[in-house]
């Protein structure tokens, strides 16, 4: 089920509005003593794929199994597992915003090169920041671009509507296009680019359905790729690339394995690794604010009360994602940095005779084994996700397990995906699992779940905030924190937001949203790992070239 999950790149973000961050090529000191010739398999369980390397389309297979991110690469580098440490300027030499955020200058990379010999200049930069600005389609980040001017001195300045303080990692995750190519494409919207040009430190050799083969340039401007060959498949679903990883035919994939220690760790300890680090975003119990029993925060704070977080955590994700400890919501250690100095020590512990004080507090009373409102009526609600999502079920039967000594009488009813998309989207439901998006900054998690810009009568399509959460503070505080200039003006809009979180209860928090990997080091060593978390682990993401250029051929 967490395959479906859609994985929102994100970055780490700088402290110092206008701070200039400059860097030299990828460290290659850890890949001169290798020497193997063998290939890097990788795969991803997404079924048959179609010719198509065009590297806008999320449809398209270069994004589906992750190659586009060998062939093009991101101007910033940005770590989702260390969202608070700076940005490394990887195909720009240095890139440095405004004060507000509404403007970046990227520093043209000196002697880098398109895989077809030409040089990178800053043509091609205004080309494709153009490109996205004047094609929605392609501009799936929905950067809101004004101007892009060539400064004439090796820089290019990006203009922006608003701050884009809370969005850097969209601009981070830009990759460049040559415009000698590019700008003779009738239509970059469908063109399937079967002979990519780019600037990463592979080139595109052979597309079957079978295998995607990619082999490393010698003119690349980050030095020579320890890896020299790349193979690309995609497995029909999760269980066959399971077995492909366990016996070796696969050494770098991301697909859920439940009890993943016994079933892949186990199969070869020295060589087997797996990293599930969990960023600034979390999975959450969407409940619907406008209805009974969860338009009284008294319910949502017991409820939340009662929930075994580490149950779910364990059982429910094979302890592949963290349970959220923080009564803030935020995940740790991503969200250390940012945590509330009032609330440091708020933390969840399952409380039962808390919630019941919660309860009876504010007029709940007991008919036997039922919790009874103040009204007179039962209390219970349904809990709700697709058919399939095993996690996602297994984690909404431990809350109805856990609402039960309350007296709530909660069922768990699986549907499929799409009535389920329609219905969260529309507001019917009483509660469901969700997922938040993933940024540099905690914003995303509270913007998802209590900003009432997303806020919509019930049977209209929301984007965000499901539980129709209406708080005009927690809204006039999220547009605080984007405005503000400074971090202290920040982190206060932030402490307010947290106060809310906790006393609210909008949503209730119950793991990270872990974007884990599985590798082999059987023949190449030096991946992400909690020891050495320099980069975001899986094969799809914007970071494939920095953890490419990171291997080193494992030789004994």
């Amino acid at each position: 089920m967490q395959m479906r999950k859609k994985l929102i790149m994100a970055a780490a973000a700088f402290a110092v509005a206008g701070l200039v961050l400059s860097g030299c090529s990828p460290s290659s000191g850890n890949n001169s003593g290798g020497g193997s010739d063998k290939p890097l398999t990788i795969a991803m369980p997404n079924g048959a794929i179609t010719e198509n390397s065009n590297p806008f389309l999320s449809t398209a297979a270069g994004s589906q199994l992750g190659y586009r991110w060998a062939i093009y690469e991101p101007v910033v580098q940005f770590n989702l597992a260390e969202p608070s440490k700076p940005g490394t300027p990887w195909l720009a030499e240095e890139f440095a915003w405004n004060d507000d955020y509404t403007s970046i200058t990227f520093t043209v990379r000196d002697g880098a090169k398109w895989s077809d010999g030409e040089d990178i200049t800053a043509d091609d930069y205004v080309y494709t920041f153009e490109l996205l600005r004047d094609n929605p389609a392609l501009n799936v980040s929905a950067l809101p671009i004004t101007d892009v001017t060539d400064n004439g001195d090796g820089t290019v300045t990006v203009g922006f509507e608003t701050s884009q303080y809370v969005r850097q990692q969209f601009i981070y995750q830009t990759f460049i296009v040559p415009e000698h190519v590019w700008s003779k494409i009738a239509d970059p919207e469908t063109d399937v680019n079967k002979t990519p040009v780019g600037s990463g430190p592979y080139t595109l050799k052979t597309w079957t359905p079978q295998v995607v083969t990619l082999t490393a340039r010698d003119d690349y401007w980050g030095g020579e790729p320890p890896v020299k060959t790349l193979q690309y498949s995609s497995f029909t679903d999760n269980a066959a690339l399971t077995t492909a990883l366990t016996s070796g035919q696969v050494q770098w994939t991301w697909t859920f394995i439940p009890d993943y220690e016994n079933v892949f760790i186990a199969k070869d300890p020295a060589n087997h690794l797996a990293w599930f680090p969990a960023g600034l975003g979390i999975d959450l119990l969407y409940v619907n604010t406008t209805e009974k029993p969860f338009d009284d925060a008294a319910v949502r704070k017991a409820v939340s009360m009662v929930i075994d977080r580490d149950k779910i955590s364990t059982q429910a994700y094979s302890a592949t994602s963290p349970a959220i400890t923080s009564e803030t919501g935020l995940p740790q250690p991503a969200g250390d940095p940012f945590i509330s100095s009032a609330l440091t020590d708020a933390n969840y512990e399952v409380d039962v005779d808390g919630a019941k004080k919660v309860l009876a507090d504010a007029g709940y009373t007991l008919d036997g084994d039922k919790l009874i409102d103040p009204s007179g009526t039962p209390v219970t609600f349904s809990l709700t996700n697709p058919t399939g999502w095993s996690d996602y079920l297994a984690s909404l039967q431990i809350i109805a397990d856990s609402v039960k000594p309350l007296g709530i009488d909660a069922t768990v009813d699986a549907q499929a995906a799409d009535p389920w998309f329609d219905a969260v989207a529309q507001g019917n439901f009483q509660a469901t699992n969700h997922w938040t998006d993933t940024g540099i900054t905690p914003y995303d998690i509270y913007s998802n779940s209590m900003n009432g810009t997303f806020n919509v009568p019930v049977g209209e399509s929301a984007e965000w905030n499901f539980g129709r959460y209406d708080n005009p503070k927690a809204t006039e505080l999220l547009s605080q924190y984007v405005a503000a200039t400074d971090d202290a003006g920040r982190q206060t809009a932030l402490d307010g937001l947290q106060q809310i979180f906790v006393d609210d209860v909008p949503a209730i928090p119950t793991v990270g949203r872990a974007f884990g990997a599985e590798f082999s080091q059987k023949y190449w060593k030096g991946w992400p790992s909690a020891d050495n978390p320099y980069a975001h682990p899986q094969p799809t993401q914007p970071s494939v070239s920095q953890v490419l250029m990171s291997l080193e051929a494992n030789n004994g």
